[in-house]
């Protein structure tokens, strides 16, 4: 079975870890939508798991039709619960150029049941004696959480009692109705020129919910920049999702999303969300049983006479000159991140070691594989086919359990494949 170690203060290994844990807890199975038919046989609120080409589908998106309200989360100095989901898709032409303005709260519905999986990574949490108010969750298996409902965290400020309080770990915001309206090129076009993903929002999930990148906005020395599906990995709630500034999101597939558009892996997966360029992100199922796989690799410091190695074993003492090539080789960095067995301790006090993987510096692109094409992604984790053009993926890889793991870059980019503008979500490219 794939195992990733976590470490104490002490260099000691403290558990390990398979999907449900490095999900954060975030909850790659068992994972209900709050939007799925009640029973009534009410759908409205129910989202096609038919693909679709174009954001103009509103079967795409999950819609609010009935004015339904998130059961935990509730406005800013009011009585009033937020609403939940989309509340609207709608076409506008702008200089010529046709969008679909996606209006939504970024708040989810989800409803998750507790499998044995996420309860035991809640316990084995390194942290859980003083995460939690008694030392541990106070859910068992077979439980059905609602977003927002209290299962034992202390808590973060922000969130009051019975509104969101005791939900997410300690040290995190509270979502808010962070209102979106977003503008999503409906024929998305090529960059013609290299544009990177940024902090932030990069998109919409299909619930309205935000999209961000692999970054988290932390690095060592300014140089080593850490990737937020594993950083944060304890910072995420039960979906895989947190706050930031008020506005919650994913950086990674969360099997909440893909209960929402019905992906199972028995077929090409469906629409998962829109990147600002337009272009779709479709769930990591390539074909029937078959992932799609991304083409980034992770560099080799253990081997001193590897190419894309610092010369000494373990050692972080070189950057690549260019993470698209590396034939262009490395150059000696004056800020020499951690080793291979080093450690690096989180905003909320979690300690991991720095195994090759951990660093965004830590990752290429290995232009061979995308030129195997088939299951192979290209650098922007996207490719084409017949039937859908070209769009993105979440990349995962599986387990010898069977279980989904996050794969850099987890969503898409480092780069967008698709033109930005003045209207669009990000109207402009990143300096990160």
């Amino acid at each position: 079975m794939k195992i990733i170690k976590i470490f104490d203060r002490n260099g000691q290994p403290t558990l390990s870890y398979t999907l449900a844990l490095i999900i954060s807890l975030g909850v790659l199975q068992g994972c209900d939508s709050g939007s799925s038919s009640d029973e009534d046989g009410d759908d409205s609120s129910e989202t096609s798991s038919e693909e679709s080409d174009s954001s103009t589908d509103t079967g795409v998106w999950i819609m609010n039709t009935d004015d339904e309200r998130a059961p935990y989360i509730y406005e800013s100095n009011s009585n009033e619960q937020v609403l939940v989901n989309v509340q609207s898709v709608a076409s506008e032409t702008v200089d010529g150029r046709e969008y679909t303005v996606v209006s939504a709260t970024g708040v989810p519905d989800y409803e998750i049941e507790i499998t044995q999986s996420i309860l035991d990574g809640l316990l084995e949490r390194p942290l859980a004696s003083s995460d939690f108010e008694t030392g541990s969750p106070t859910v068992s298996v077979g439980d059905i959480v609602s977003f927002g409902q209290d299962i034992g965290y202390t808590g973060i400020g922000t969130c009051d009692v019975d509104a969101g309080y005791g939900f997410w770990p300690p040290g995190l915001v509270c979502p808010e109705n962070v209102s979106h309206v977003g503008y999503i090129p409906v024929e998305p076009e090529p960059a013609t020129e290299e544009c990177t993903t940024g902090l932030g929002v990069q998109g919409y999930w299909v619930n309205g919910v935000s999209i961000y990148d692999w970054g988290d906005g932390q690095s060592v020395d300014g140089t080593w920049q850490t990737l937020a599906p594993v950083a944060e990995v304890y910072d995420v709630d039960i979906c895989g999702g947190h706050a930031a500034n008020g506005d919650y999101h994913h950086h990674f597939y969360s099997n909440c999303l893909a209960d929402l558009v019905g992906d199972i892996g028995d077929d090409h997966s469906p629409i998962y969300g829109y990147t600002a360029d337009g272009y779709a992100i479709y769930g990591p199922w390539q074909s029937e049983g078959e992932l799609a796989e991304s083409s980034w690799a992770v560099r080799d410091y253990d081997d001193p006479s590897s190419e894309s190695g610092c010369g000494v074993a373990g050692e972080r003492s070189c950057l690549l000159v260019d993470e698209y090539d590396l034939s262009q080789g490395v150059e000696t960095t004056s800020n020499t991140g951690p080793t291979t067995s080093g450690s690096y301790t989180s905003l909320s006090g979690n300690e991991f070691t720095t195994a090759a993987g951990f660093f965004y510096e830590d990752y290429y692109w290995d232009e061979d594989l995308t030129n195997e094409g088939g299951v192979y992604l290209d650098q922007h984790n996207g490719h084409s086919d017949d039937e859908r053009g070209y769009h993105y993926h979440l990349t995962v890889t599986v387990d010898d359990d069977g279980e989904l793991v996050p794969a850099f870059p987890y969503t898409f980019g480092p780069r967008f494949y698709g033109k930005l503008d003045d209207q669009t979500i990000v109207n402009e490219c990143s300096t990160q």
